[in-house]
């Protein structure tokens, strides 16, 4: 089996979105997320309406093209017009904080690990 065949038949299985990212803001800090861990603002996570907890996504920034990866650790409101919310940290590694909301395509990559403080 080729590896194009292979990614071709695993992205059947994974989530794939567009949509608008936002960011919430260094206040959280040290609040408990909806999955039990504390939120920092600085760390490499985001909330999501669906997604299970620990979910590991790529967030592309459709018109610069940069990428991250973060993990769901927290719930945005089922009502929210926002695909993820990224933490400050994250927000700045994808240079959108003066812009406060950018388009993003997200993909699942992984499984990572919930941890309750």
């Amino acid at each position: 089996m080729t590896n194009t065949l292979i990614l071709a038949i695993l992205s059947a299985f994974l989530y794939t979105s567009k949509g608008k990212a936002t960011y919430y803001g260094e206040h959280w800090t040290g609040r408990l997320t909806a999955s039990g861990e504390r939120f920092h603002a600085d760390s490499m996570t985001c909330a999501h309406k669906t997604l299970p907890f620990g979910t590991m996504l790529c967030v592309q920034d459709i018109k610069s093209g940069k990428e991250i990866t973060v993990k769901v650790n927290d719930r945005l409101p089922k009502s929210s017009g926002v695909l993820i919310d990224l933490t400050y940290g994250a927000a700045r590694e994808m240079s959108m904080i003066r812009k406060g909301v950018i388009q993003v395509n997200i993909t699942e990559v992984g499984k990572g690990k919930i941890y309750k403080r």
